[in-house]
């Protein structure tokens, strides 16, 4: 029979239900898909929580890959057997389950180069790093950036892609584990901000100077410090809120402390366009089967586990990727 990872009402992790489910045919437009694993992101929990909205009761989980097993009327582009990818948000939400439906136009292809558990850890994380360091800032080499949860699953993949374009990077961790992790995937320096001042330790390592780009996915603890960071009319890139949201201010901040520039990317919105999509899964897929990327899956749960899995996402106890296994 069937399973998946439902939540009836927000809260924390002992929300969520692990039942049988009718998976059923696929409609027009739709295919079967036979999950092979399951991203397990922090943007999870934010569903989970409320912080998203989601319509009750829900599935959780937004990015997984797996076979095609049926596909439905006016399904074109895929047929049984087809290996794929997807992640997205609440049209994709239902990924922690063994089988599901879902809309084809979702889907991407998979290279055979990929495996499942690969695909599961860089769909998301990877297609992120891919609109940062290729669609948000006109890089040209030798730019400094200073990017949060170095350690993260998509802080990793950012660190490596930013090497392969010849930027300095600084990365922020909590550990000294996580600070050895984040410089054996690009990190040129650390801070560990359990213990440093952030935006005095930018200055010291830049003389001064302070970074072109912050990637900052923490949100509320380090917004402050990342703006401190930045250069004379620097780009702050918000990309999450794992330490709560960031609370309303005065843009005028901007001006004072440098003319800086302020973005909240969605990745929805770097993925609408399906030719965007596809060049920029192909680009993250040759480096990664070339091995010029990696991704390193550190932690894997049974999908009965969300419960587990989810609090330890919430207790930062997890290194580089995580998933669920099918």
């Amino acid at each position: 029979m069937p399973k998946m990872t439902r939540f009836y009402e927000v809260g924390g992790p002992e929300v969520l239900r692990y039942e049988d489910v009718e998976v059923g045919e696929p409609g027009a437009g739709q295919v079967r898909l036979q999950h092979g694993a399951v991203a397990l992101n922090f943007a999870d929990t934010y569903f989970r929580s409320g912080l998203y909205p989601a319509q009750l009761p829900s599935g959780i989980g937004s990015d997984a890959c797996g076979t095609i097993t049926a596909v439905g009327p006016d399904v074109t582009d895929f047929k049984v057997g087809d290996r794929v990818t997807y992640t997205g948000a609440h049209n994709t939400l239902g990924a922690y389950s063994t089988e599901r439906l879902i809309d084809a136009y979702t889907l991407i292809r998979l290279p055979d180069a990929i495996g499942f558990e690969t695909a599961a850890a860089i769909t998301m994380r990877g297609l992120t790093a891919a609109y940062l360091m290729r669609r948000l800032y006109d890089f040209k080499g030798g730019e400094t950036v200073l990017l949060h949860a170095a350690a993260g699953g998509v802080g990793l993949l950012v660190s490596q892609w930013a090497k392969l374009q010849g930027l300095n990077v600084i990365g922020t961790v909590s550990s000294e584990a996580k600070a050895d992790v984040a410089k054996a995937h690009g990190c040129d320096y650390t801070i560990n901000y359990s213990n440093e001042d952030v935006a005095k330790r930018v200055r010291e390592i830049t003389a001064g100077k302070g970074v072109d780009v912050v990637f900052d996915s923490v949100g509320k603890d380090t917004f402050e410090g990342s703006l401190n960071s930045l250069k004379r009319r620097g780009l702050m890139v918000c990309l999450g809120t794992a330490s709560g949201q960031i609370p309303p201010f005065n843009p005028q901040i901007l001006a004072m402390k440098g003319s800086l520039f302020l973005t909240r990317p969605a990745s929805a919105d770097y993925i609408a366009d399906p030719v965007e999509k596809a060049a920029l899964a192909s680009e993250l897929f040759e480096h990664v089967a070339a091995g010029r990327i990696r991704a390193d899956i550190t932690k894997r749960y049974e999908l009965a586990d969300a419960v587990q899995a989810h609090r330890d996402l919430e207790a930062r106890k997890i290194i580089g990727s995580a998933l669920l296994t099918v």
